[in-house]
């Protein structure tokens, strides 16, 4: 439940900052961006502080090494979550963590057979997936549609892109009538 919390109130957090004047925050799929990113940095945190031990309990028996297992998902989540504030790497960090609430799901399904509260038992848990996934997929369909829209315009790449150097010998300043780079 807190995961959900945590993605809903940060994303109505950032529209509302949006709405009074923040103007990099009104389109929902940047408040989505900030609100996915506390999200995964709270539950990458949950793999090492505070509920490792529930999480590890989570992972089917089926899997090997639950404890690593449990490690490498939340190294996962923290470093998603810390690209998914950049516009340059939104989108590989919100495939990566589509890929992750998917891949996880089978523990979720798991962790539902020992469930003590309501919102831990398996419609709920599946529920919240559902809105995650839809969330880190809004991310991924609108990064990927302004990458395509920059290059159908022939932009190149996006403003927070690092240049690359100049080619030694040669001027980055286009010659007359020859396009830069030429």
């Amino acid at each position: 439940m807190e995961p959900l919390v945590a993605l809903v109130g940060t994303t109505c957090l950032a529209l509302i900052i949006g709405a009074c004047g923040v103007h990099r925050l009104r389109r929902l799929p940047t408040a989505l961006r900030g609100g996915l990113a506390v999200m995964f940095l709270l539950t990458g945190g949950a793999h090492f502080i505070g509920m490792r031990d529930e999480l590890v309990a989570m992972v089917p028996p089926a899997l090997p090494a639950p404890g690593l297992l449990v490690t490498v998902t939340g190294i996962a989540e923290i470093v998603a979550a810390l690209a998914l504030l950049r516009r340059r790497t939104a989108a590989p960090a919100a495939g990566l963590l589509t890929f992750l609430l998917i891949a996880m799901f089978p523990a979720n399904v798991y962790a539902a057979g020992t469930a003590e509260t309501w919102w831990d038992e398996l419609i709920p848990r599946t529920l919240a997936q559902l809105v995650f996934l839809a969330a880190t997929t809004t991310v991924l369909v609108d990064r990927g549609r302004a990458e395509l829209s920059r290059r159908r315009q022939g932009l190149g790449p996006p403003p927070d892109a690092p240049r690359s150097p100049a080619t030694p010998g040669r001027s980055n300043a286009a010659e007359p009538g020859r396009p830069p780079g030429t």
